[in-house]
């Protein structure tokens, strides 16, 4: 299964009561092995959960920390990026040339990588050794 068919896959389960705009994000694991993740809202909206960052956590579940590869669905006019949270998690586990397709329910796709959507990022190798 491609990144973006399992990203349209788990959007469907989005939990989005309140924005009504369900998300579905796909990483590939480094060992091939793909984690999924959907966006999740709660009362206290916005605070929620976002795709992207659900998909992450499913990833460091199943043991592993290296993203290779980005996909991202959404019902929208154009294809969406992650907001700005979702960059820096992805930045924390991918390299600047990972690859990320944003995609929308319509078919249109924009292929960019993590270092595009975070130009500049901080990374743990700009901490000090404690």
């Amino acid at each position: 299964m491609d990144l973006v068919s399992a990203a349209t896959e788990v959007r469907a389960r989005a939990y989005a009561p309140y924005s009504r705009f369900q998300v579905g994000a796909a990483l590939l694991g480094a060992s091939g092995a793909v984690h999924v993740g959907c966006n999740v809202e709660n009362a206290a909206y916005p605070e929620g959960t976002c795709a992207e960052a659900g998909a992450i956590a499913a990833m460091i579940a199943a043991g592993e920390t290296r993203i290779a590869a980005v996909a991202v669905i959404a019902d929208s006019p154009r294809p969406v990026p992650p907001c700005g949270g979702c960059r820096q998690k992805l930045a924390e586990f991918a390299d600047p040339d990972t690859p990320v397709t944003l995609a929308t329910m319509a078919g249109a796709r924009l292929e960019t990588t993590v270092g595009a959507l975070l130009p500049g990022a901080f990374r743990p190798d700009d901490m000090p050794d404690t």
